[in-house]
């Protein structure tokens, strides 16, 4: 069955992330021989190649329609990531908004409350259901809200 609703979007700073772990590689390597003790030289060296595995998994934000509910989630094949259902029987109203500044990109708890979903930008399609509050990131926020208003029963 094809989706109703099917979108991707990219982001670059995904670029910062994969930097930090290039530079844990290259400081594991560097200061390793000098170091009295071998073991700050090992942890810098897998938690590099853990963040550069991160870095582009977090490169996509794919928003897909899956019949009853929406999924939301960073990465995508072959390394999808952190991803969430939401079901359409929960959503009450939905409305485009904008993020906060202080939101930032991530997955996150917003100070203004409820939880963001955010890879690039500030746009966003406010989803508020029977239990929480949904910010999620998107640069098609009219055709995101669009759609999800079609599925509130």
């Amino acid at each position: 069955m094809q989706p109703q609703y099917d979108h991707i979007q990219k982001s670059s700073l995904y670029l910062i992330i994969f930097a930090t772990g290039v530079l844990q590689l290259i400081a594991a390597i560097t200061f390793s021989p000098w170091s009295i003790s071998i073991f700050p030289g090992i942890i810098l060296f897998f938690s590099g190649i853990i963040v550069i595995f991160l870095a582009f998994g977090f490169q996509h934000l794919q928003t897909v329609d899956q019949g009853n509910y929406l999924t939301i989630g960073f990465g995508k094949l072959p390394l999808p990531l952190c991803k969430r259902k939401l079901f359409y029987k929960t959503i009450i109203k939905v409305e485009i908004g904008r993020t906060l500044q202080l939101d930032g990109w991530g997955i996150h708890y917003s100070i203004s409350g409820g939880w963001v979903w955010n890879i690039w930008g500030r746009d966003c399609v406010v989803v508020y259901c029977e239990k929480e509050t949904l910010r999620i990131g998107t640069d098609d926020p009219a055709r995101l809200s669009t759609f999800l208003q079609t599925k509130i029963s």
